[in-house]
């Protein structure tokens, strides 16, 4: 294979993050460290995030909103000429796997530091991947040839292929625009909702479906590809563990899988990868069923969030590995290594895993992480940050890495019972809770997790996790109830008064019994209003959608929590609310 003509490539001393967050850390630390000038953007809001301090020089992109800023390809090449930038590097989410950021870049004289269009356009569209995963002999859960532009053509593949199906976002990832329908009726409502989400988080909204396939492992690998088509598997992790279908614990290698079974994960990665001509550092995931086999899912055509566990379990830098590719060179590894221990990663998530995972925006009062050999903290914020709601929920990433699996566990467990996070939510005490499981922490037939596992199996891991963990110091929260939604509120220094914060405490509930039984509908999360599907007088059941409500990229429904008639609409689509905000007023018949 020559050189692709559509991308350039070159020696090259100064590199623009086009990203914000811990991934934009990690990529200037890596590019400093090759003796790089270092370039970052940021919006308003992140004119002091740790990334902004971690870069050479940092430009403001002037706005809020990720759609305003670092979805605009327009400002982003601006500052990347003005600031004499000669390379490009998108992270991942935002325009990571944009095919038209990509031909941007390269038309402004830049280089990529990524794959070229089109083989972005071919791997980043999931219809078009699953016709190479096919054509390579990949196999292949029954899906739709092409995007869906209704609900009737869902319906119609139902009627072939039967319940379950998910819907997702085409060009999408991370979860973001993504449904499973279990119920018939529901077709309609999900495909809007999966629609208008895959809008919100990566500017399009075209969606295709699938036969949903239960209780399977979610397998991938790590792939590099050079200009000149060597290919090769660097590692493989399993993220089985995943909310809302976002990954939530990573590790690798991939655990209890055969000879045979890693064989056909790497020969066909490399083949998907070969047909696209696909060039840079990607990752192709599959499902693992129960009794062995595998479906492809997709191509990420970027650098994953959970990329360092393959890095510490090899030795390989895979951003410097990026930045090779970049440059020209050819492969620096020729062969899967042997993986060296293992590795496991927790995202630590600004959410709350007993209020449904609803994302929490506020400040970061406390971030203490274990030191010592075999913790590695990749982070985005630091104590003293402000987490806002118009970007995702994600604070950073802690890697535990031990000789062997039982080691990682074993030392995962004793980093959450020192990690304090503090000031708001996070599922650090899910955490604590998966990794004491037997499900997760046994071995081969006793390895029983899968990718629909935390939804199954959460109110019984809420009762087990420790009640302290990574939101306040026990006793400084109280937990109430607006409509079907539980809220963790901090109280600093409330377990310090004694019986004085027992009748706080007191006074909370009995104030949350009123609200419980009142009329009130309010917002769960602090965000956008980006559905209303109810008008004044209309006559509505308990649990029926009364709206959503976006925030973090995620979108969260608000249904009514009694029945009765709407009265007192207070929002209006497109407002932006804080946590509580009125949405209407359900008053009995």
């Amino acid at each position: 294979m020559t050189n692709h003509p559509d991308l350039t490539h070159g020696v090259f001393d100064s590199v623009l993050v086009a990203n914000r967050g811990e991934i934009a850390v990690r990529i200037l630390r890596a590019a400093r460290d090759e003796g790089l000038r270092t370039i970052a953007v940021h919006s308003g809001p992140d004119a002091g995030a740790l990334h902004v301090q971690a870069a050479d020089e940092a430009h403001a992109l002037y706005g809020t909103a990720a759609r305003d800023t670092y979805l605009r390809i327009d400002k982003l090449i601006d500052v990347a000429l003005a600031s004499g930038a000669q390379a490009v590097h998108p992270g991942y989410g935002f325009l990571s796997e944009s095919a038209g950021f990509a031909s941007a870049v390269i038309a402004a004289g830049l280089i990529w530091i990524g794959p070229p269009p089109t083989a972005i356009d071919v791997l980043g569209d999931k219809v078009t991947a699953r016709a190479v995963a096919a054509a390579v002999g990949a196999p292949l859960a029954p899906g739709t040839a092409d995007p869906v532009t209704s609900a009737d053509e869902v319906e119609a593949f139902v009627a072939e292929h039967g319940l379950p199906i998910v819907i997702k976002a085409a060009f999408g990832g991370g979860g973001r625009g993504m449904r499973v329908v279990r119920e018939r009726d529901r077709i309609g409502e999900e495909l809007e909702s999966a629609t208008r989400e895959a809008v919100a988080a990566f500017g399009r909204g075209e969606c295709f479906v699938e036969r949903y396939l239960d209780n399977t492992r979610h397998v991938e690998t790590q792939l590099l590809v050079d200009r000149f088509g060597d290919g090769v598997v660097v590692g493989t992790r399993d993220c089985s563990l995943q909310r809302r279908h976002q990954k939530l614990v990573e590790e690798a290698p991939a655990p209890f899988l055969t000879d045979a079974q890693n064989k056909t994960l790497v020969e066909a990665s490399v083949a998907i990868g070969k047909e696209a001509g696909y060039v840079g550092a990607g990752t192709v995931e599959f499902l693992l069923g129960a009794d062995g086999t595998f479906s492809f899912l997709e191509v990420n055509t970027r650098l994953q969030v959970e990329h360092p566990v393959t890095e510490e379990t090899t030795g390989i830098d895979l951003v410097s590995e990026q930045f090779a590719i970049a440059r020209g060179e050819h492969l620096r590894v020729h062969e899967t290594p042997v993986p060296r221990g293992h590795s496991i990663e927790l995202r630590i998530n600004a959410e709350d895993p007993a209020a449904g995972f609803i994302p929490s925006p506020g400040r970061v009062t406390r971030f203490d992480v274990p030191r010592g050999p075999g913790f590695r903290l990749d982070s985005g914020v630091e104590a003293g940050s402000v987490v806002t709601e118009h970007y995702d929920s994600m604070l950073g990433k802690l890697i535990v890495t031990g000789k062997d699996r039982t080691t990682a566990l074993a030392r995962t467990r004793r980093a959450l019972a020192e990690i304090e996070v503090a000031g708001l939510p996070t599922v650090l005490g899910l955490d604590a809770a998966i990794l004491s499981h037997p499900d997760f922490t046994g071995s081969d037939e006793h390895f029983q997790v899968h990718t629909r596992w935390i939804e199954q199996h959460l109110d019984h891991l809420l009762g087990t996790a420790h009640p302290g963990h990574g939101v306040e110091p026990a006793g400084d929260t109280v937990e109430i109830t607006i409509g079907r939604q539980v809220h963790r509120v901090p109280l600093p220094g409330l377990a310090s008064l004694g019986e004085r914060g027992d009748a706080i405490r007191a006074s909370v509930r009995a104030q949350e019994s009123a609200v419980l039984a009142g009329d009130e509908v309010r917002t769960p999360m602090q965000g956008t209003l980006v559905k209303l599907v109810v008008a004044e007088g209309d006559v509505v059941a308990q649990g029926d959608l009364i709206g959503a409500v976006e925030a973090m990229k995620m979108e969260n429904q608000v249904q009514a929590h009694r029945a009765g008639t709407v009265t007192d609409l207070g929002l209006a689509v497109g407002d932006v609310c804080a946590q509580g905000s009125l949405v209407c007023r359900i008053v009995e018949a």
